[in-house]
C-alpha cells in the first residue's frame, strides 16, 4: 500500500509539472466574440425588472434603473446573458453570444382606445447609457452601427427599445448611424418619380443587417422588417408602408457605409 501511495503521488506530481502552454505564437485570425449592443425596455418596473433579470428565465448584462437612474451590471461581459432570443443581424444568428445587452427601465406602451401611447425615456436615463456605450464601444472596439434594438434583430415579434428612443442622439454622440438629412431630401424626391419595388426593398434592408426573405412581394415579413427599420430611423412613422423618405434613409445608409 505504502508503494502504491508513493507511486500515486508520483503520478500527480508528473500531471501538475507536465506539458506547459506556451503562448507565445498568436494567431491574427481572430476578432472580438463581442461584436454588438442591444437595447431593450424592460416594459416594467425598476423592482419588476431586477427580480425577472436576476431570477427569471431572462438577463442582461446591464440594467439602467429610473429612480435614480443607476447602472445596474447584472452580468459579466465575459459570459452569455440571455437578452436577445431569436434574433439575427448581419447574417449572424442568435445574438446572446455575440452581443452585449442593456434593458432600460421603461414601461413601453400603454394601449388606449386611440391607440397606444409611448412612455419616454429620462434625461438622466439616457445620459447614463451614452456614458456606459462609450465605455463598452471602446473597450470593445464595437462599429457605431452595431449598437442595435432589440426590434432591430427581431422585427417579426419586438418593438423595443420603441419609437421614443433617442437613436440621432446616440448617432450624434458617435454610438450609431444616422442619415444626413440634405442627403435624404435629394433622394427621397428622385424616389417619389420612380417608387423602388418590393425586390429592392427587401435587397436594401439585407445590406443594411436586416434578415429578410428574398421573395420581391410586400409580405407581411417585409412590412414587419420595414416598419422596424422606420421606428429606427423615421420614428415619426413607422407604419411598414414603402415610400419616398424611407426609401431615400435606406439608399443614404447603404450608401454612406
Amino acid at each position: 500500500m505504502r508503494l502504491f501511495t508513493c507511486a500515486l503521488l508520483l503520478l500527480l506530481a508528473g500531471c501538475a509539472s507536465g506539458p506547459r502552454i506556451d503562448r507565445s505564437h498568436v494567431s491574427v485570425n481572430q476578432d472580438n466574440r463581442i461584436q454588438f449592443v442591444v437595447l431593450h425596455y424592460t416594459n416594467a418596473s425598476q423592482e419588476r425588472s431586477l427580480e425577472l433579470l436576476t431570477h427569471g428565465e431572462v438577463s442582461s448584462h446591464y440594467l439602467i434603473g429610473d429612480n435614480p437612474p443607476t447602472i445596474y451590471q447584472l452580468v459579466d461581459e465575459s459570459r452569455r446573458a440571455w437578452h436577445a432570443g431569436e434574433s439575427e443581424w448581419q447574417g449572424r444568428t442568435w445574438l446572446n453570444s455575440s452581443s452585449i445587452g442593456i434593458e432600460i427601465v421603461n414601461p413601453g406602451y400603454q394601449q388606449t382606445p386611440n391607440g397606444r401611447i409611448w412612455y419616454p425615456y429620462s434625461e438622466e436615463q439616457i445620459k447614463a447609457l451614452v456614458v456606459l456605450l462609450k465605455d463598452i464601444v471602446k473597450r470593445n472596439n464595437i462599429e457605431p452601427r452595431n449598437i442595435i434594438g432589440h426590434s432591430d434583430i427581431a422585427p417579426s415579434r419586438k418593438l423595443d427599445p420603441g419609437p421614443l428612443f433617442p437613436w440621432k442622439r446616440l448617432a450624434d454622440e458617435g454610438l450609431g448611424i444616422w442619415p444626413n438629412a440634405n442627403s435624404v431630401a435629394r433622394q427621397q424626391a428622385r424616389f417619389e418619380v420612380n417608387p423602388p419595388s418590393a425586390a429592392w426593398y427587401q435587397q436594401q434592408l439585407s445590406r443594411l443587417g436586416y434578415t429578410i426573405p428574398q421573395t420581391g412581394e410586400f409580405d407581411v415579413t417585409t412590412r414587419h422588417v420595414l416598419a422596424a427599420f422606420q421606428m429606427h430611423f423615421r420614428p415619426e412613422r413607422f407604419d411598414g408602408q414603402p415610400d419616398a423618405q424611407s426609401a431615400a434613409i435606406l439608399q443614404v445608409l447603404n450608401t454612406t457605409k
